[in-house]
């Protein structure tokens, strides 16, 4: 490394915790323990009993608590993650027509999905310049409306909000917002996410909390003729949810260490509590930048500036590429920007387990490497 990298951070300035990933991201030791404490009985046992079903079960009725679900919402998991989800939305949550918000990386994602089905109309895409986020146009064709919670390549959060007088679907990709943002349920009918991000735990699952809506759209398509490989059928997802396990094996250390994350988030006050963790984080991350000579948010409107993942652009002349390097040297990782979107800037995650405190730490840090390069 060059005499540049090699810059040492003073051991006060650290924070407690160096992670500061979007995804995977950081995992409370508390997790940790409470998953070592129950390895002999739950780990390498099977999934179809009592065991593993119980703590399922644990994370669907924490989850419709967590959330404040409206009577006859259900919790489906199901295996592969959200790009899974979306294949499997294709099948069983879109009958025709869909409309996307397309505003960054992964809310595009859905729409090449759909685009790629041969048995769906072409999807109607509405795009904004990244750093912003477009808004849903009512059509009457349209049977399901796309939305993204929180984009995690941008930085940039949309409030939830059912496109008035819309007929379709309302179903948002929260897979960094959920956990980490408020939202009210009444305004979608599937907000499907994976556990990597607020819920502190690993990737490969995906859960989707679902009006009597959707539900009843995925047992229609189930009944229709079109075909649809098992691991993607969300009424087989459905079924055996309802049931408390998924189709094919899943991860249990995942699903356990989620259980803990979920647990923790309801016993010290639900989501108030932890969007207030990330709002909180939020707040020291934007207030620094805006008062910075060398930094800035990257996303202009102050009410689109994501809680849970912050992105900062820096001044030409300083390298946010070397500070990231520096401050992994240090211990301090995983606050490098999105790879494709090519800017000068960190991304900074600050999901409800990331202490607010930390976020400050970090700032400090940036602080002294930038008046040492």
């Amino acid at each position: 490394m060059s005499s540049s990298e090699t810059i040492k951070i003073p051991a006060e300035l650290l924070p407690g915790d160096g992670r500061f990933g979007s995804g995977p991201s950081k995992i409370r030791m508390e997790q940790l323990h409470a998953l070592v404490a129950d390895g002999t009985t739950y780990m390498g046992t099977s999934h179809r009993q009592a065991t593993v079903r119980h703590k399922v079960g644990e994370v669907r009725e924490g989850l419709r608590a967590l959330f404040n679900l409206p009577e006859g919402y259900e919790v489906l998991l199901g295996n592969g993650g959200t790009t899974c989800f979306w294949d499997a939305a294709t099948f069983h949550l879109i009958s025709r027509h869909s409309q996307h918000l397309s505003f960054g990386e992964f809310s595009s994602k859905f729409a090449a999905a759909v685009k790629a089905a041969p048995h769906l109309c072409d999807p109607q895409v509405i795009e904004s310049p990244v750093g912003t986020h477009p808004l849903a146009v009512v059509e009457e064709d349209v049977d399901l409306y796309a939305l993204t919670h929180n984009e995690t390549s941008t930085g940039v959060m949309m409030e939830i909000q059912r496109p008035v007088g819309a007929t379709g679907l309302v179903a948002v990709d929260a897979t960094s917002g959920a956990g980490g943002l408020m939202v009210d349920p009444t305004q979608f009918d599937c907000y499907y996410f994976a556990p990597q991000k607020s819920f502190a735990s690993d990737g490969g699952l995906w859960l989707a909390l679902c009006s009597p809506a959707a539900i009843e759209r995925i047992e229609t398509l189930a009944a229709s003729d079109r075909w649809t490989p098992a691991s993607l059928d969300l009424k087989i997802a459905l079924d055996n949810s309802r049931l408390n396990q998924t189709y094919n094996t899943p991860a249990l250390a995942t699903i356990h260490m989620l259980a803990s994350q979920i647990k923790w988030m309801n016993d010290n006050g639900g989501l108030s509590f932890s969007s207030g963790r990330s709002r909180q984080s939020a707040e020291i991350l934007y207030t620094w930048a805006e008062a910075s000579d060398f930094a800035t948010p990257f996303v202009n409107n102050p009410a689109h500036r994501s809680n849970v993942v912050g992105t900062i652009d820096f001044r030409p002349d300083i390298d946010a590429t070397l500070i990231a390097k520096i401050l992994r040297a240090n211990g301090v990782v995983d606050t490098d920007p999105y790879r494709k979107l090519g800017r000068n800037q960190l991304r900074i995650a600050m999901f409800p387990s990331i202490d607010p405190e930390d976020v400050a730490s970090l700032l400090a840090c940036v602080n002294y490497v930038v008046g040492h390069l």
